[in-house]
C-alpha cells in the first residue's frame, strides 16, 4: 500500500505505555515517512471489533494487557510461539487483509536473558502464571532450561500453564506462593506479579552467586526485590529491557525493514532520564 501506514499498542490502561516512543523514533530514523504510532485504550472484550474496524493502513497492532489472548483469537493465523503459549504480543496485517498473531515476548526474553548471561542448562523460578509466565516457559525451553519452578497465588494457575509447558517441551514443578522465598534459590528468577505482590520477599530471598533476576516491570523502579538482587550483585533486567526487545519483532514485522535498534534504544534511555 501506498500512503500513510499506521500501527498502535492496545491495552487498558495504556496511557502510561512507552511503545509510541520507541516505534516513532524508528520510524524516523528508518527514514519511513508517513508512519505513526499511537496507543488506543482497549479491553480484551473490545479488540474484536476495534480490529474488525480498521481501515487498510494499519499495518499491525502491539497488544498487551489484557488482551493476549483475545489477540490470538481475532487471527486468521498464529506463529508456533504464539499458539503454544496460547498468547499473542502482536497483529500484523496480511496482503490479504487478514491478520496473523505472533508472540514476540518470548524471542525478547531470550535476547535479553541471554545478554544478562544467562546459559543453558540453568535452573529457573518463575514467579506469578499469567500472561508473561507463559511467554517465560518458551524462553525457558529455547534456552534449555533444566527445570523451571512456577510460583503462583491461585493452584489453578498451574493446572491452566501444565498445557503450555507441555506443548513447549519444558519441565514444570508448581509450588504454592506462600513458598515462594525458598524456590528463589535458583540460576535465574522470573518476576511476572503486578507491583507490590513480590516486594515482601526482598527480604526473605537467599540469591545464588550470580543469579540472574529479571523483573518484567519497570514502574517504580527498582522494585524492592530488584533491589536486593542489585544489592546481592546480581545481573538484573527490567521490563523496559523487554520492552525493547520485543517491540524490535514488531518493528521488522510491521515494516519489513531491519530495525534502527540504536536509535530505539536511545529514545527509550532518553525517557528512562
Amino acid at each position: 500500500m501506498v500512503g500513510p501506514r499506521r500501527a498502535a499498542v492496545v491495552g487498558k490502561p495504556i496511557a502510561h505505555s512507552l511503545s509510541p516512543l520507541i516505534h516513532n523514533a524508528g520510524y524516523a530514523a528508518a527514514g519511513l515517512t508517513g508512519w505513526s504510532y499511537t496507543r488506543i485504550e482497549g479491553a480484551a472484550s473490545e479488540l474484536p471489533a476495534l480490529v474488525a474496524g480498521l481501515g487498510p493502513e494499519w499495518a499491525g497492532l502491539s497488544v498487551t494487557m489484557p488482551g493476549k489472548e483475545a489477540a490470538l483469537a481475532v487471527a486468521a493465523e498464529a506463529s508456533p510461539v504464539a499458539a503454544a503459549v496460547r498468547a499473542a504480543n502482536t497483529l500484523v496485517r496480511r496482503p490479504d487483509g487478514t491478520w496473523y498473531a505472533d508472540n514476540t515476548d518470548v524471542a525478547g526474553m531470550v535476547d535479553v536473558l541471554t545478554a544478562a548471561g544467562v546459559t543453558p542448562g540453568a535452573t529457573m523460578t518463575v514467579l506469578g502464571a499469567g500472561g508473561t509466565a507463559r511467554a517465560a516457559l518458551a524462553a525457558a525451553a529455547r534456552l534449555d532450561a533444566t527445570s523451571v519452578t512456577v510460583v503462583a497465588r491461585r493452584p489453578t494457575a498451574i493446572d491452566e500453564l501444565s498445557a503450555v509447558a507441555r506443548d513447549v517441551a519444558v519441565p514444570l514443578v508448581g509450588a504454592a506462593w506462600d513458598e515462594a522465598s525458598a524456590h528463589v534459590h535458583a540460576d535465574v528468577v522470573i518476576s511476572t506479579v503486578p507491583k507490590g505482590v513480590a516486594d515482601p520477599l526482598a527480604g526473605e530471598v537467599r540469591w545464588r552467586p550470580g543469579a540472574v533476576y529479571f523483573d518484567a516491570l519497570y514502574d517504580p523502579w527498582p522494585t524492592p526485590l530488584a533491589a536486593a538482587a542489585q544489592a546481592a550483585g546480581c545481573p538484573v533486567v527490567s521490563g523496559l529491557d523487554l520492552l525493547l526487545a520485543q517491540a524490535i519483532g514488531q518493528f521488522e514485522q510491521f515494516t519489513g525493514v531491519p530495525a534502527p535498534v540504536d536509535a530505539m534504544r536511545a529514545a527509550l534511555s532518553a525517557a528512562r532520564g
